[in-house]
C-alpha cells in the first residue's frame, strides 16, 4: 500500500495531522531517554515494536479506523503491561495511543470501542502494577494520566466533528445560493419570453391588419393612395414594435429603460396616430424609480388596455392616467369583456406583486393596474 493511499481521503479536523505528527514527535523524544534495566532487552524489543506500530495506526486512522484502532490498542495495552519497568517511559506509548484511539470514530459502535479500549489497558496496569510489585498510588496515578488523556482525545474528536458539520453546512449553503440563484434566472428568463411574445403579437398583429387592408384598397378599389399610408402606417408600427422590443431585452440585460411616464406618453401618442382616436395622458402622481420589471408590465398593460379600447370601442376617446405606480386606461363607450391579452397581463404582473383589474365603470370601461411602490 502507498502512502498516498494512507494518507485521509476527506478533512479530518484542522490540526488532525499537525496533532499526530507532534505526539509522534514527543513519544520518539521521550523514548529516547528510556534507560531500563540493561538486562531486559525484551522491554526494547516492546518499545520499538510499539512505536513502529503506533505510527502504521496513526496513519490508518481515517483511511481504515477499524484497522487502526486494533494496532493502537495492542500498542497501548502491551505498553501498559511494560508500564511497572523503571525508567522504561513505556507510558508515553500508552498516554499517545489512547489518545488517538479516543479520536477515532465508530458511526455504527459509538463510544464502545473506546470504553472496551480503556478497560484493556486499566487491566494491563493492573498486572503490571501486580507483576512489578508497584504501590497503588503508582496504580492511580497512571488512570489518572490514561483518564486525562482520553479526555482530550474526545474533546479532540468533538471539535473535528464540529469542523466537518460547519464545512458541510457552508457547502448546503452554497448550494442552497446557487440553485436560489438558478431559479431567479429561469423566473428572469420566463418573464422576459413573456414580455417579448407580448410585444410581438402586439406589433405584428397590427402589423398584419394594416397590410391586410392595404391589400384589400389594392385589390377592391385600387386606392394607391390609401394602401400607401396603410404601408407607412405598417412601417411605423414595424418601428414601434422594435422599439418595444428593445426595451424588453433592455430590461433583461439590466440597461436602462424608458422612463415610465415619457414611454407612456409616447405609447398614447402613437396609438392616437394609428387609430384616428383621441387619447389623452396626465401623470398626476410623484415620479417613482421602478425597476425595469415593473416598468415593462406597466407599459405592457397600456399597451393592452390601448389595443382592446381600438378593437371593441373604435374612435371612442381614450383616457391614460399614472398616479405614480398606479396606471389606469378609460375608453368612453363600451368594451366586449376582457379578452385574453388582459387576463395574461393580470398573471404577469402578480408574478411581480401587482395587481390589474379590467371592468365597466359606468358607461366607460376601466382598466388598472398597479406594481408595488418599493
Amino acid at each position: 500500500m502507498s502512502l498516498k493511499a494512507l494518507l485521509p481521503t476527506r478533512p479530518h479536523g484542522e490540526s488532525g495531522w499537525v496533532g499526530r505528527v507532534l505526539t509522534t514527535g514527543v513519544a520518539i523524544a521521550v523514548l529516547a531517554t528510556a534507560r531500563p534495566d540493561p538486562a531486559s532487552h525484551w522491554v526494547w524489543l516492546v518499545l520499538g515494536a510499539g512505536l513502529v506500530v503506533f505510527i502504521i495506526g496513526t496513519l490508518l486512522m481515517t483511511s481504515r479506523p477499524y484497522t487502526a484502532f486494533v494496532l493502537l490498542t495492542v500498542v497501548a495495552v502491551a505498553n501498559g503491561l511494560i508500564s511497572g519497568v523503571d525508567s522504561s517511559n513505556s507510558l508515553v506509548l500508552v498516554l499517545v495511543s489512547i489518545t488517538d484511539i479516543a479520536v477515532l470514530q465508530f458511526p455504527r459502535h459509538g463510544n464502545r470501542p473506546i470504553i472496551a479500549a480503556g478497560v484493556c489497558v486499566t487491566a494491563a496496569y493492573v498486572v503490571s502494577a501486580w507483576w512489578f510489585d508497584k504501590s497503588d498510588s503508582w496504580f492511580f496515578t497512571q488512570l489518572l494520566w490514561t483518564a486525562v488523556l482520553i479526555a482530550f482525545g474526545l474533546n479532540r474528536r468533538q471539535y473535528e466533528v464540529q469542523a466537518r458539520q460547519t464545512e458541510q453546512l457552508l457547502e448546503q449553503t452554497r448550494l442552497a445560493q446557487s440553485e436560489h440563484a438558478r431559479a431567479a434566472t429561469l423566473e428572469e428568463r420566463g418573464r422576459i419570453a413573456r414580455d417579448l411574445h407580448d410585444v410581438l403579437a402586439h406589433s405584428l398583429g397590427a402589423l398584419s391588419v394594416q397590410l391586410e387592408v392595404a391589400e384589400a384598397l389594392l385589390e377592391e378599389r385600387g386606392d394607391t393612395a390609401g394602401a400607401l399610408d396603410r404601408v407607412r402606417r405598417s412601417r411605423r408600427l414595424a418601428v414601434q414594435g422594435l422599439t418595444e422590443a428593445r426595451n424588453a431585452v433592455a430590461a433583461l440585460r439590466a440597461d436602462a429603460v424608458p422612463e415610465l411616464p415619457q414611454a407612456i406618453a409616447a405609447l398614447a401618442e402613437q396609438h392616437e396616430k394609428d387609430h384616428g382616436t383621441a387619447v389623452h395622458f396626465t401623470n398626476t402622481g410623484a415620479v417613482k424609480q421602478l425597476d425595469s420589471g415593473a416598468t415593462v408590465a406597466l407599459l405592457n398593460a397600456a399597451r393592452e388596455a390601448l389595443t382592446n379600447a381600438a378593437k371593441h370601442a373604435p374612435g371612442q376617446p381614450v383616457a391614460v392616467e399614472l398616479d405614480g405606480v398606479r396606471l389606469s386606461v378609460r375608453n368612453k363607450g363600451p368594451t366586449n369583456g376582457e379578452g385574453f391579452g388582459l387576463a395574461g397581463m393580470r398573471e404577469r404582473l402578480a408574478l411581480i406583486g401587482g395587481t390589474l383589474t379590467a371592468g365597466p365603470d359606468g358607461d366607460d370601461w376601466l382598466v388598472v393596474a398597479e406594481v408595488p411602490d418599493e
